[in-house]
């Protein structure tokens, strides 16, 4: 067998959506190996993995950012992958529009059909759900096209607080937002070519995992595209009065709506509980004070309507995964080490 049939084929999948800075991190990492081996000797020195960038025709594209790009092959001379994935795209107007890459919807479908691991970072996942495939499957993608997914593809399970997600016996994979395609790409090692390499590829580039997931990072954008007019105008109201006490009483009164059929009106619109509703807009706003205040965190969880600073501090950790601490550490402003002269 040939040093190339033994490889893992990768198609990093480009659009004129693309980003580029993921779709060359994607491609510089995979490619990086047989450059470390030269450091570990744990690592294997030929090249595991075969890497192509593949679009819709060869020759150059105009990309999300304007850099111009140039594929390695078009869709019509790949025939079988072992892996696809399709990076983060920018999308106008945060408004996807289905329907507008056919060909690729129907070459993800060929590469399926002929085993192929189908892959995406962060938006990715907005052409890659155009197959059908991920319909009743748990996906992730970045906090700020939730909205737009879910109006696109009711039918898929969409988990923001997910960093990487394996479904379909991993047949897919996917990361959500930003920089989690670090997870994925260490995941894509270590399953193709072994977790020492994925290690050591960690280590080099300094990747940090997203072992506890993406929800401190989640920013809480709440549905007002229901089409109620009377909820929509108590979601107004409760943006600016979150922090009074007994907010959902004062807002079933101000509805003019029974408190019963008040509650059953705002989950349907919404998503959300009245009482979830709140909490969610109250951690947005200590969220907020955190990242730009130094103000004591029991004084932040007291100017957002919580009397109680240890019942505070555990509905934050319980919403953002993390305690209100270490939300302010994670988030601070790198700052760099002075050098005395």
């Amino acid at each position: 067998m040939s040093d190339d049939k033994r490889r893992v084929h990768v198609s990093l999948l480009a659009i004129p959506e693309v980003m580029v800075s993921t779709l060359m991190g994607l491609y510089d990492v995979f490619n990086s190996l047989p450059f470390l081996a030269t450091y570990d000797g744990a690592l294997p020195s030929t090249a595991l993995l075969k890497v192509e960038i593949v679009a819709p025709r060869t020759g150059s594209m105009s990309t999300a950012s304007g850099i111009p790009l140039e594929a390695h092959k078009s869709i019509e001379e790949i025939e079988t992958s072992d892996i696809v994935i399709i990076p983060s795209v920018m999308v106008e107007g945060g408004e996807w529009r289905q329907g507008r890459y056919p060909r690729l919807v129907e070459w993800l479908l060929r590469m399926h059909r002929c085993g192929a691991q189908l892959g995406s970072t962060c938006s990715g996942v907005l052409l890659l759900a155009e197959t059908g495939l991920l319909d009743g499957k748990d996906v992730t993608i970045h906090w700020i096209y939730a909205s737009t997914f879910r109006r696109n593809f009711p039918k898929v399970r969409l988990k923001l607080d997910k960093a990487l997600i394996a479904t379909g016996g991993n047949r897919f994979i996917m990361s959500g937002a930003s920089t989690s395609w670090h997870d994925l790409v260490l995941y894509v090692i270590a399953q193709h070519v072994g977790p020492t390499a994925a290690q050591s590829v960690a280590k080099f580039f300094a990747f940090q995992g997203h072992a506890d997931g993406l929800s401190p990072y989640v920013v809480f954008e709440p549905m007002t595209d229901h089409g109620d007019a009377t909820i929509r105008s108590t979601q107004e109201w409760l943006s600016g009065h979150f922090s009074v006490a007994n907010p959902i009483e004062q807002a079933v009164r101000q509805s003019g709506i029974p408190e019963r059929s008040f509650k059953r009106r705002f989950k349907n619109a919404t998503g959300l509980a009245p009482i979830d509703y709140v909490q969610r807009l109250r951690v947005e706003e200590a969220k907020r004070r955190l990242e730009r205040t130094a103000a004591p965190i029991d004084e932040i969880g007291w100017n957002v309507g919580y009397e109680d600073p240890a019942f505070f501090r555990r509905l934050f950790k319980r919403m953002t995964g993390i305690t209100a601490g270490a939300y302010r550490r994670k988030f601070r402003v790198p700052v760099a080490d002075a050098v005395v002269k």
